[in-house]
């Protein structure tokens, strides 16, 4: 199926405009997906979701000999060797480690890593604790369970700023299924709770949402209250001009996001489709210029660049071409706050691109990195000069690590589920959870 960029548009009499960049198959933007009713947008988000207790606000007074459980998400890549391959999620949940043991608390660190189906050897935690330790300045001590007698022996032996990470909490089958009786054993370890794990808070598990039933205070870690800073604060109360780039391999499963970016620009009500909906508010949509096409997805594939109105038969849209590059980069020049959910067209792993040199000539005698390239530096750019630039999806924080800008942003999110959910106007199991400021 053939893909195309689409730029959305918003005319106001007001100078605040906001527009969209969305990435998809010319079919998906023609979906019904209203089902006869308004849908909750960003604009929506409750109060509750902004307004939670930090980690912050407790001092040493309430946490000095306590023992407090850290829900932290270090489901980090690692390779056939189980060596960690990108260190980012450890490096976030550092900050709120280190202010719980500088504290005096004794922290007992859960995660999950990966998608376990039982006890499974190659998801094991152990991997991650030279990596911990190096970060905290300490050695880490691992668990080999999560609950359990002996769980709980080593709990009773840490000293005051010590670190136990427990084993993954997903070698239970009762933790994705929010089972009460094991939130109720990993709450037993502790005298109080704190999600920094943003990138499951969408989840509502044991360790996200279970526990804090049972442990006050709960409260969010700093990179939980980071996240909610910029993604409920930056979008429900933006610097304008607001945009927001959507794209990715499935822009489906986004059509919530686009529906509320629409429904709470200019509080019109659903059309009947995305295209009509756009329309009726007086939304111009404008498909890309140009776009870059090939015959198959393969090193020796025939590519080239052609008007975004006449892809052949056979042929596969991967990505914007130079003339809409142009345009969007441009679109976007005039904005204060910029959202980035997925990249635009076909996006390839940097390594397999240095690994597999023959792809360089897919895109016109290029690398098919180079749209993406492009808005990624035009954002990088924007940021420098004030605009708040927020980029949250596995694949956009992926590709924007891989090209060295991920610093030149204000924000890069570290829950692309979590993060498009809050797009979408839904609110976070994990964060409702938490106590109120």
């Amino acid at each position: 199926m053939s893909k195309v960029a689409c730029f959305i548009e918003r005319t106001f009499t007001k100078p605040e405009s906001k527009f969209c960049v969305v990435d998809a198959p010319p079919t998906e933007l023609t979906l019904n997906i209203t089902n006869g009713k308004c849908v909750p947008g960003i604009f929506d988000l409750s109060v509750e979701m902004a307004t939670k207790k930090s980690v912050g606000s407790l001092k040493e007074a309430d946490l000095k000999a306590k023992r407090v459980l850290v829900r932290v998400d270090l489901n980090v890549p690692l390779d056939d060797n189980l060596k960690i391959t990108d260190d980012t999620r450890i490096r976030a949940a550092v900050p709120t480690i280190k202010y719980l043991m500088e504290h005096g608390a004794k922290v007992i660190l859960t995660t999950h890593l990966g998608r376990p189906k039982g006890v499974t050897p190659k998801y094991s935690l152990k991997p991650l604790v030279p990596r911990l330790s190096e970060l905290l300045g300490l050695e880490v001590k691992m668990a080999d369970d999560c609950i359990g007698e002996e769980v709980e022996k080593l709990v009773s032996g840490l000293p005051e700023g010590g670190v136990l990470l427990l084993e993954n909490v997903r070698f239970y089958k009762e933790e994705e299924k929010n089972d009460p009786e094991f939130a109720k054993k990993l709450a037993s370890l502790a005298d109080l709770y704190v999600n920094d794990a943003f990138g499951t808070a969408h989840r509502a598990h044991a360790s996200t949402e279970g526990v804090a039933k049972y442990l006050k205070p709960s409260v969010a870690g700093f990179l939980m209250q980071k996240e909610l800073d910029y993604l409920v604060g930056a979008v429900s109360n933006p610097k304008k001009p607001f945009a927001a780039i959507v794209g990715g391999s499935k822009v489906s499963s986004k059509i919530g996001v686009i529906e509320s970016l629409l429904e709470k620009a200019d509080k019109l009500d659903l059309a009947t489709s995305l295209i009509e909906k756009a329309k009726a508010k007086g939304v111009s949509l404008l498909l890309p210029s140009d776009v870059v096409i090939a015959d198959k997805f393969a090193a020796d594939a025939n590519s080239k660049v052609v008007p975004a109105s006449q892809i052949p038969d056979g042929w596969m849209g991967l990505d914007i071409g130079p003339d809409s590059i142009k345009s969007f980069g441009e679109a976007l020049e005039t904005t204060k706050t910029i959202i980035w959910n997925g990249p635009m067209g076909v996006f390839l792993n940097l390594t397999s691109l240095q690994q597999e040199q023959r792809f360089h000539c897919i895109w016109n005698k290029a690398c098919i990195i180079i749209p993406f390239q492009a808005i990624a530096k035009k954002l990088a750019e924007l940021s420098g000069k004030g605009v708040t630039t927020i980029i949250g999806g596995g694949d956009s924080v992926a590709a924007v690590e891989k090209v060295g800008l991920a610093d030149k942003m204000s924000h890069i999110s570290t829950g692309g589920g979590a993060s498009l959910e809050l797009l979408e106007g839904k609110t976070l199991p994990g964060v409702l959870a938490l106590n109120d400021a």
